[in-house]
């Protein structure tokens, strides 16, 4: 039995206080409609929040319509996503869960099919499709649609899409922001030198390929509340020899760090569909543990982490301040009142489960 374990020690990041280092991580679900979030998202959600997670951030959040990865996604670019979103947050903080939404723009993996429907790219001509954009005209494969390069307006146009969603979030009550820079997505291929190929100022140094993530977490701090958190997620390496890596990740901490964000998500992968990635327990752990000690910022760890004393040693050895978790979370939506009657804490069960957990 571990004394007072680290895993449920209170972490505060500007004005919020966490209570447990638990967070149950994005997942995606395609279940809205044009955007809105449903049921099933107040029931996914809401259920984890009942089984003790210390923050429960959203799926990722489409910034514009055409930012989706799927007709099914959930959005933040239109005023009435608000409220739908906002009943979901009064519900996690009702059970003394914080609250984290994820803001994401899809880029060159948009307009695509759910992944029981095939995950198939739509294509120009069948319902449903758009035109995803990107950094370069390059297709994530070659059965996807090449993307349209966007251009200097459509960055600024953006930009401003992520500022408005930053707002709609604050006003449907978040407790912080996640941006979505990792896997693939729109951020991600701007900073990878294998999916961003431009001559401009966004384009061939590490500098200049960074520019747009910086620039959008610069734009949310400067809207949201001094006392709201910000966390960035990341693709900690393209898993591909001459692709992004550790080094360059540090350098982007760096640079995340210095203009207000507080913590790193960091995950890898996802910039190309043949990417050798050594999927394994805890495989990305040590990404986590790199960036925190050498950039200086709080990092949250992410990647088959299943085990109470996983997690724990986590923690407690300083590879990082928080432990996301996914798919454990839909396995076990109570993992957080199995783990701490695993490490000798006594949990706090809601009554009406009281009988089941005793």
């Amino acid at each position: 039995m571990i004394t007072n374990p680290h895993l449920f020690r209170p972490l505060t990041l500007r004005g919020l206080t966490l209570k447990n280092r638990i967070v149950v991580s994005p997942m995606c679900q395609y279940s809205a409609t044009e955007g809105l979030a449903e049921d099933w998202h107040l029931v996914h959600l809401g259920s984890r929040a009942v089984g003790g997670a210390g923050l429960v951030i959203t799926e990722a959040a489409a910034v514009s319509r055409d930012g989706r990865i799927t007709p099914g996604c959930l959005g933040i670019w239109a005023d009435e996503h608000a409220e739908p979103l906002a009943r979901i947050v009064r519900f996690l903080k009702s059970q003394g869960a914080a609250t984290g939404i994820q803001l994401a723009h899809a880029g060159r993996k948009a307009s695509t099919t759910a992944p029981w429907k095939g995950g198939k790219p739509i294509l120009a001509g069948e319902a449903d499709a758009w035109t995803p954009v990107a950094p370069s005209a390059i297709p994530f494969t070659p059965a996807h649609t090449v993307p349209q390069q966007i251009d200097f307006a459509g960055i600024g146009k953006l930009r401003d899409e992520f500022r408005r969603a930053a707002r709609r979030a604050v006003k449907a009550g978040f407790d912080l922001i996640e941006i979505h820079a990792a896997h693939g997505y729109l951020l991600h291929s701007f900073y990878s030198p294998l999916s961003n190929h431009r001559k401009d100022e966004y384009g061939g140094t590490l500098e200049n390929r960074c520019r747009l993530v910086v620039h959008v977490a610069t734009d949310l701090r400067a809207v949201v509340p001094d006392g709201m958190p910000l966390f960035v997620r990341i693709s900690s390496t393209d898993w591909v020899e001459g692709g992004w890596d550790l080094a360059q990740s540090i350098a982007l901490a760096k640079k995340l760090r210095e203009v207000g964000v507080d913590v790193i998500d960091c995950s890898s992968g996802g910039a190309v569909s043949d990417a050798n990635v050594p999927v394994a327990p805890l495989y990305q752990v040590p990404f986590a543990e790199a960036i925190r000690r050498d950039a200086g910022i709080a990092t949250a760890a992410v990647g088959m982490i299943r085990e109470p004393a996983e997690a724990e040693g986590i923690i407690a050895d300083g590879k990082a301040d928080l432990v996301l978790m996914a798919r454990e979370f839909l396995r076990s939506p109570y993992w957080p009142i199995t783990a701490a009657k695993a490490l000798g804490v006594q949990p706090k069960v809601p009554d009406q489960y009281g009988r089941a957990f005793s």
